[in-house]
């Protein structure tokens, strides 16, 4: 569980700072992600191009994004964790959000492994 633990750990330093090429280090090559907001399914992608196309766009819409560990559930091959969410946008965007505007969330990823590597991850928010 240790060795889950600093993979995610990892991921998470990598996406705070990012550097995509870091978050992916543990990724399998057939990723599953996908995003869930209010209990629906609102993006998901299947493999590490398009996982790393997504985040890349990604990267414009925050000038600063950190995610804070709260927890860690362990289970037979998945790894839950609880989130705390802080971001501030870097560009308006259709809902109205607006551009330097702060969020502040909570939420869980969930990580599935196999032979040492991610091969889903879920955030939930």
């Amino acid at each position: 569980m240790i060795n889950r633990e600093k993979i995610i750990e990892n991921y998470i330093d990598a996406y705070n700072c990012f550097d995509i090429d870091k978050m992916v280090t543990d990724f399998d090559k057939n990723i599953v992600f996908e995003n869930v907001q209010n209990g629906e399914t609102n993006m998901s992608l299947k493999g590490l191009n398009e996982f790393i196309q997504q985040a890349e766009q990604a990267k414009t819409y925050f000038s600063k994004r950190t995610q804070t560990i709260k927890s860690f559930n362990h289970f037979e091959n998945i790894t839950e964790i609880q989130i705390g969410y802080y971001a501030i946008l870097g560009m308006d965007f259709p809902n109205g959000l607006k551009k330097g505007q702060e969020l502040n969330l909570t939420g869980k990823s969930i990580f599935e492994f196999d032979s040492g590597k991610i091969i889903k991850l879920t955030d939930i928010s």
